[in-house]
């Protein structure tokens, strides 16, 4: 039986071409857009949910009480929390801190390049189980002189995984033994690293200030204990060490930490999860206008199967029997679409992983995707079948061979609704489209407060560091450079921050938490920074090297209204504030702006900040590139500009707005196909009406206007129940920034004429062309 509906439902797909290419084409899209999207969210999802307990493991985030009441979280801690945690809190097994990221140069024999790492605390392993290829990385970890390195490193520079015993040497200062070596971390881990080596080696007095936040903190919970009992313990950790008595430390799960960046009140409010429901809920759109295509076209076309269907009753089919014969129909659209669709995946897949630095592969072995794509089959077998098939089989036999299909009100009121909802979701995208490409560009052309163009940096590295000024100075000297400084961070991501700052009249109750940052001269030259009142620091006062400068917010922060002048104790011991620089965003537009305060160490350094002349940037660049080979000869030339830096903050931000323009496109695509098919079949049903006003003098203009204004009214009261919603939704969106676009009356309006265009011409194309129809044949139609 199963296989006589089959062969019949192939029959009639071969016999109508036309819908038939619009039902499988438009299904294909719609499942190949959402395949696409699930790949994507499945992805994220599985961050960090590979390590063996994971749920044990979670993340320690630093909680400050303000004096409004307010709970500021943040996700740097000092470094004497890990050693803390491990001998206060019962609750936990294993605590370790991490550095950030460095990219250093690796030497082996004849082999060197650059590689990414960085510096752990001795409990690394015990709490992030990666699978071992070889020896024992926790106890190499905790070994002085000892290494843990990738399985890819290893074979790129050993020649084999085997590589434990053998030496390297690390950004050409000492060597390393391996002592481990562990399997290539997977992509959708949130430590991302080639060598990892214990964080005693770059040990600074400033690493062990309470006041002093610039590290990342883990820590694994024994299996029984409860992330609230610990949490309680946590909670008197600062009091006990430090005077810091409104900070205290809260876990966030390991799975959360990297979908969970935003926190209100000490509570997650959002981060990478926003965009996940975003995707979804495209995905969702997308397919849902996808299977209304099929909805509308099976309903609108049903008078054509009423003959069939009343005979099939009088012959004594049951109308399961003529359901299920629907239902196949529909699967076999499914199917074929479905086969389309994963040929469109396989091919667009590669660009998709390019656009958003992905390694997603289309593997059928696996269960996860396999079970994906028979719930796809039935999702949209089903959906798109269930009511033309419950609608076709309710029909009395004696009225369809009577040719007197009762499509009655609710068919077509049906498939109204349907055009309205497939055409409000098409508006929604549209205006998100608008909407978020605004904000963006509003964000990357923003005004930040400081010159970030033309401005480069090189890594400071190897003999770059302890010739320093030299270096600068023949910087300076060259024919294409402005102006140069040195900066221990970026100044358009500064991230590092401190409870260690002081000052007359400070509420000795109050906590402080305050973005700093170590910086070289000539820092407020290079970066165009204004200043409110006082002085850059210079090197006609020695007194500098224990002043400081501060923003317009740290003034406020500390009540000052006259800030210049003022003394304060901070990292370089008591100190004068000598200069108030105009608040600038050193942090990405989701954040308000910061309290900042800027200490003059251009020894603690990493980056060179160079600002070129306009116009002269490739000179620049060769003229840097000679200086550089010349003081650092053993390390190769890299170069970044700040500017892309900046666009790395938005990356997210960047993708969403891809996702949502080309998504966007694709569904307005597929819901212009089904109104064009619509139009069709009506023309097709008017046929002699059409004829019978062409012969009575009707106009071709007015032939269209005839066939279109039911449709055009149907896609006005979509945009008039999508616009609210759509507002409300970019709204709350635009709101996860500190500084976004208000949404204007324009965005509506174009909004608005771009669904018009889109509905008229897939309309009129139809329109146009029955009223073309010479009425001699359209009479003779019947």
């Amino acid at each position: 039986m199963v296989k006589n509906y089959f062969k019949i439902a192939w029959r009639n797909l071969k016999k109508n071409k036309f819908y038939s290419f619009i039902n499988i084409f438009g299904l294909a899209l719609g499942m190949s857009c959402s395949f696409l999207i699930w790949l994507w969210v499945q992805d994220e999802l599985s961050y960090n949910r590979f390590f063996p307990d994971h749920e044990e493991v979670y993340f320690v985030r630093r909680n400050v009480t303000a004096q409004n009441g307010q709970v500021l979280s943040n996700f740097v801690t000092p470094g004497p929390l890990t050693d803390a945690l491990n001998k206060d809190i019962t609750e936990i097994s294993h605590a370790v801190k991490l550095s950030w990221e460095y990219n250093y140069l690796i030497n082996a024999g004849e082999n060197s390049g650059k590689e990414k790492g960085l510096y752990a605390s001795d409990d690394l392993f015990d709490i992030f189980r990666f699978p071992v290829i070889a020896g024992n990385p926790a106890a190499a970890i905790a070994s002085p002189g000892q290494i843990v390195i990738t399985r890819e490193l290893a074979q790129k520079y050993f020649g084999s995984p085997a590589a434990v015993g053998e030496t390297l040497r690390l950004n050409n200062e000492k060597e390393y033994l391996v002592g481990a070596v562990i399997d290539d971390i997977p992509s959708n881990s949130s430590l991302q690293f080639e060598w990892v080596v214990n964080i005693k080696d770059i040990e600074a007095d400033w690493m062990k200030k309470w006041g002093n936040n610039s590290f990342r903190t883990f820590v694994r919970l024994h299996p029984l204990a409860s992330r609230e009992a610990a949490e309680a313990n946590m909670k008197g950790i600062y009091p006990r060490h430090t005077d810091m008595e409104h900070v205290y430390p809260v876990l966030q799960p390991l799975q959360d930490y990297y979908l969970y960046t935003r926190f209100e009140n000490g509570q997650p409010s959002g981060g990478r999860i926003d965009y996940v429901r975003i995707f979804m809920i495209v995905a969702f759109f997308i397919l849902i206008i996808a299977c209304i295509n099929f909805m509308n076209l099976a309903t609108a076309r049903s008078s054509q199967r009423a003959m069939e269907v009343g005979l099939r009753k009088v012959m004594g089919a049951a109308r399961k029997s003529l359901i299920g014969q629907f239902i196949c129909e529909s699967v076999l659209t499914s199917i074929l679409a479905l086969t389309l669709a994963m040929i469109m995946v396989r091919i667009s897949l590669p660009a998709f992983n390019q656009l958003f630095d992905k390694q997603l592969t289309l593997n059928l072995a696996d269960p996860v995707i396999l079970a994906s794509i028979v719930g796809l089959l039935l999702i949209t077998g089903v959906l798109s079948g269930s009511y033309p098939a419950l609608y076709l089989s309710a029909q009395q036999p004696l009225q369809t061979l009577k040719n007197k299909l009762n499509v009655g009100f609710s068919a077509a009121f049906l498939r109204k609704i349907l055009v309205i909802f497939q055409f409000s979701l098409s508006v929604f995208l549209i205006l998100g489209m608008v909407v978020v490409a605004r904000q963006m560009q509003y964000t990357l052309s923003k005004n930040l407060g400081l010159d970030r163009e033309r401005v480069l940096y090189i890594p400071m590295e190897g003999e770059l560091a302890p010739r320093l000024e030299t270096f600068r100075q023949q910087v300076i000297g060259t024919s294409s450079i402005a102006s140069a400084t040195t900066v221990n961070q970026l100044p358009v991501n500064i991230q590092s921050s401190s409870g260690d700052l002081s000052w007359p009249g400070k509420d000795p109750a109050s906590e402080t938490n305050i973005s700093a940052t170590t910086v070289g001269y000539d820092f407020l030259e290079t970066m165009g920074i204004e200043l409110k009142g006082g002085r850059d620091f210079s090197r006609k006062f020695s007194t500098d090297s224990s002043a400081y400068l501060i923003n317009e917010s740290a003034a406020r922060y500390m009540g000052m209204d006259h800030a210049v002048g003022k003394q304060v104790d901070f990292w370089n011991g008591k100190g004068p504030i000598i200069g108030v620089m105009k608040d600038y965003h050193f942090q990405s537009l989701h954040m308000p702006i910061q309290p900042l305060i800027l200490v003059l160490n251009p020894g603690n350094s990493e980056y060179v900040l160079v600002k070129t002349l306009p116009g002269k940037t490739n000179a620049a660049i060769d003229e840097l590139e000679q200086l550089t080979r010349k003081f650092n000869p053993n390390y190769p030339f890299q170069y970044h500009f700040l500017d892309d830096d900046y666009e790395k903050l938005y990356k997210s931000d960047t993708q969403v707005n891809v996702l949502v323009r080309y998504f966007g496109m694709l569904a307005i695509l597929i819901s212009a196909m089904g109104l064009l098919a619509l139009a069709a079949f009506t023309a097709e049903q008017r046929t002699k009406e059409i004829g019978i006003r062409k012969v009575l003098g009707a106009s071709i203009a007015g032939v269209v206007t005839l066939l279109s204004k039911d449709f055009m009214k149907l896609v006005l009261l979509a945009m008039i129940i999508a616009f609210p919603i759509a507002w409300y939704i970019m709204d709350r969106w635009l709101g996860t920034f500190a500084y976004y676009i208000e949404i204007q009356w324009w965005m509506f309006a174009v909004t608005g004429l771009l669904a018009i265009i889109v509905a008229l011409l897939s309309v009129s194309f139809q329109s146009v062309k029955a009223a073309l129809m010479n009425p001699v044949k359209s009479l003779r139609s019947e």
